[in-house]
């Protein structure tokens, strides 16, 4: 990045290139490794906020000491030269891949493309969140929502700047940038307390504005301090004489009494023990990042803007601390990896997203959480498409710009047949990716595999309830013990049981069946294989919601002898909840539990909360869905949780062997009690003839 003023060099604050370098190592491992070492790796974006925030503030800063102006033309055409280029690249390569892809990772691809190249993603994903399903729904572009917050701050930054310097100090600029940011954080807070929307807290550009405005801050109070020399600089310059003097003479120029002695920064800034302490700040910044990212994120205050807000502080300080005048700690962090992946973080920011969710829509056994094979792969991809992206089109845009990098082309058109076959294969490269764009866009469907699939178990259920099928009333198909064989006339009980147990067929008017999503995108199925079950399912349904709905059916008289209750995927299921369910259930019904599939933390914890009371709880089984699909996920919709129509069949046949068992069991116990009963009588005396 240069300044606009000609005659001034581009600073290179120390520090910043290891600062960055670290903030892209947490976001590619929180995202390509999860839950790895860092679950809160997500706060490596606030670090990038912060750092934006101080640079920007600083080169305009110092534009406008150079100057006397800011050229605004000037700086957004080299924010332009900056982002746009590598943006387009990862933009249009990656939606050809979707398109070669397919399946819902081109969902909502038009606007996702709209988003990206008019920065404004963050806002046109929160107007389009989609509830359950959007949130769900692998978007291709999503981390460019972080480039949209920065690059509205771009474009407003520099037109709000001269406000701030009608402030006579920089002291009174950093306090106002502060509340800024404070007023900013205590929004997001107050937004989630409130039970808002917390993509609608993480996105907003007011809400999320708190780390550049820290960064802002620290701008504000450095640059006077950062643009003075050191006193003993300006003395040596002052005391060097213009000319030799004779031999034999001294000029003496004390320096407090000349006009022209420079304004220094005060002498402590540069003493040994604060730049030892500054180093030790800085130190012990970077700690507690590492700290903060370790933190796995809680829906609450507590990381929204809880973690955010502490990691963008200790930003603030580790920005200090490296630019703090002879500190060692900014050189320290920029050593050489980790200025290679500085440099080059913005294209690591990019493409490692992208990349990720086309692996995992390429090999959808994966889940939501990429194996470490498919991690390790995006990772080495990422770093080598950002590198070329950066030595041949970055680097070349950001220095000469636009124009001349096109002028370029046409002279290696115009140089030789190599140069014009190179040009021919970047226009030819470049055509191909615009058209696959093109058609991954005009491909894109209206909804996802899962929330089609859902669709249609509602579509099922609507046409069973329109014409429903006469069904004997609960009361009427309880399942009757087969009665015991009456004894021979004139004598005891001396056949011998059948030799096997028999048990009544179960039909689907026998069975009240309670789920969620999942369940909904199955009923197709249920009503096939088990006609004149009762499905109440919805979306988004939890555990908690259970034993409502349980005692509502009960109430209405719609609750049959066999209760299935799938109700695992959204969350954890409380005990309490499971309990109530099935003393509603009570001692002359059959509860059926269904564990849960799904790429969701949770999910083991709640298969085995689902065990352990189903073996502690006389009459309440489990049914095994998570082990019937685990093999066949390939029956799964992209989301690898809603099944498909085969996947649908085999939820069904999951929950039939369930209900199914539960008859067998009883028939054998029945059988058990004849089996002993015949044996009693067997081996009673003979009644004595009177």
């Amino acid at each position: 990045m240069t300044s606009t003023a000609p005659a001034a060099p581009s600073p290179r604050y120390a520090g910043l290139d290891g600062l960055r370098a670290i903030a892209v190592t947490l976001v590619v491992l929180y995202h390509l490794f999860p839950p790895a070492l860092f679950p809160g790796g997500y706060v490596g974006v606030d670090v990038f906020f912060v750092i934006s925030g101080f640079l920007i503030t600083s080169l305009l800063l110092r534009e406008h000491d150079t100057t006397g102006r800011i050229s605004l033309g000037g700086f957004w055409k080299r924010r332009a030269r900056r982002l746009i280029p590598a943006l387009a690249l990862v933009v249009t390569v990656c939606s050809t891949l979707a398109w070669i892809v397919g399946g819902d990772v081109l969902l909502r691809l038009g606007e996702q493309v709209l988003g990206a190249l008019t920065f404004s993603y963050n806002w046109l994903s929160i107007a389009g969140e989609g509830g359950y399903f959007g949130a769900a729904a692998p978007e291709l572009f999503r981390n460019f929502w972080s480039l949209a917050v920065e690059e509205q701050f771009y474009v407003i930054w520099p037109l709000v700047l001269p406000l701030f310097l009608l402030l006579p100090r920089g002291g009174a600029r950093a306090v106002a940038a502060v509340a800024l940011a404070a007023a900013s954080a205590v929004s997001m807070g107050v937004l989630v307390a409130s039970g808002g929307d917390v993509t609608r807290a993480y996105f907003g550009t007011d809400t999320h504005s708190f780390g550049i405005l820290l960064g802002v801050a620290v701008a504000f109070v450095l640059m006077p301090l950062l643009s003075r020399p050191a006193r003993e600089t300006a003395d040596a310059a002052l005391l060097r004489p213009a000319v030799t003097p004779p031999p034999g003479w001294t000029i003496v120029l004390p320096a407090s009494a000349s006009p022209g002695r420079p304004k220094t920064r005060p002498e402590w800034i540069d003493r040994r023990s604060s730049r030892t302490a500054m180093g030790c700040l800085g130190i012990a910044s970077l700690v507690g990042i590492a700290v903060v990212a370790s933190l796995p994120p809680v829906d609450g205050v507590g990381s929204f803007p809880g973690t955010l807000l502490a990691a963008s502080i200790l930003t603030a300080v580790a920005i200090v601390a490296g630019v703090w005048p002879g500190s060692w700690f900014g050189p320290a962090i920029d050593a050489r990896p980790l200025r290679w992946v500085g440099d080059r973080s913005y294209g690591i920011y990019l493409w490692h997203w992208p990349l990720l969710v086309l692996a995992m829509a390429a090999a959808p056994t994966a889940g939501a959480n990429a194996p470490v094979w498919i991690g390790i792969g995006v990772l080495a991809v990422t770093l080598l498409a950002a590198e070329l992206s950066y030595r041949l089109l970055e680097t070349p845009v950001r220095r000469i710009g636009f124009r001349a990098s096109l002028r370029r082309l046409r002279d290696q058109v115009r140089r030789d047949s190599r140069g014009r076959l190179r040009v021919l294969g970047v226009a030819a490269a470049g055509l191909l990716v615009l058209g696959g764009t093109s058609a991954a866009i005009a491909a894109a469907p209206s909804q996802s595999s899962g929330e089609a699939v859902v669709t249609a178990g509602q579509e099922a259920l609507d046409r069973a309830a329109r014409s429903p099928s006469p069904v004997p009333t609960p009361e009427a198909t309880t399942p009757a013990a087969p009665a015991t064989p009456p004894p021979p006339p004139g004598g005891p009980l001396t056949s011998r049981p059948s030799p096997t147990p028999m048990p009544t067929p179960v039909t689907g008017a026998e069975v009240s069946a309670v789920g969620d999503s999942v369940m909904l995108a199955s009923a197709p199925a249920l009503l096939e294989r088990l006609p004149g079950i009762h499905v109440d399912a919805e979306v988004s349904r939890s555990a908690w919601a259970g034993p409502g709905i349980l005692e509502q059916l009960e109430a209405s008289g719609l609750l049959r002898p066999y209760v299935v209750v799938a109700l695992g995927t959204n969350g954890p299921v409380d005990l309490g909840s499971l309990e109530r369910m099935a003393a509603i259930a009570g001692p002359d019904r059959h509860l059926v539990l269904v564990n849960a599939y799904a790429p969701r933390d949770w999910i083991p914890g709640v298969n085995a909360a689902l065990d352990d009371f189903a073996s502690s709880h006389p009459g309440v089984v489990v049914a095994d869905w998570s082990s019937a699909i685990a093999d066949r996920t390939d029956l799964l919709a992209g989301d690898s949780i809603h099944p498909g129509a085969d996947g649908g069949r085999v939820f069904a046949e999951t929950i039939a062997r369930a209900v199914e068992s539960v008859e067998q069991d009883r028939a054998r116990r029945q059988y058990e009690r004849e089996l002993r009963l015949h044996e009693n009588l067997s081996h009673r005396p003979p009644p004595v003839a009177e």
